[in-house]
């Protein structure tokens, strides 16, 4: 990763007091694919139905969760798989997030989500990337 991919903080973040993360955010240039309904093929006497996806964009990742920007509300509490494309990596990081928190925004919604660790995704991989960009080269 390139300091030139990730910065520190938002200008536009939260009065002082008022971020209760723990943990550093970056801003990023990623892409993220929600999946907001599992699709599944046709059977008997049941209609096959597609995989619906929603792509988000990223306003701050940090190694437990990230911001959002999204065209439809979630609602809080709600789990969905995603797929994160960052720039220096190959493949994308699948995770499962939890929605913490929906805001109205200027253009949508921002979506603050926390990912859940889990076997069956990249929950360390994430985590080690995210470490990777905040240690000094």
């Amino acid at each position: 990763m390139q300091d030139t991919d990730y910065t520190f903080g938002t200008p536009d973040g939260p009065a002082s007091g008022q971020d209760k993360r723990m943990q550093y955010r970056l801003t990023a240039r990623a892409q993220v694919m929600l999946e907001l309904e599992a699709g599944y093929p046709a059977s008997e006497g049941v209609v096959a139905s597609p995989l619906r996806k929603m792509v988000c964009g990223v306003r701050d990742i940090s190694a437990s969760g990230l911001c959002l920007l999204t065209e439809q509300e979630l609602s809080v509490g709600a789990l969905y798989p995603i797929s994160v494309k960052l720039v220096n990596h190959v493949e994308p990081f699948v995770l499962m997030v939890e929605v913490s928190w929906c805001r109205p925004a200027e253009d949508g919604f921002r979506v603050g989500v926390r990912i859940i660790q889990s076997d069956q995704t990249a929950y360390v991989e994430w985590a080690e990337a995210v470490a990777s960009a905040i240690e000094p080269p």
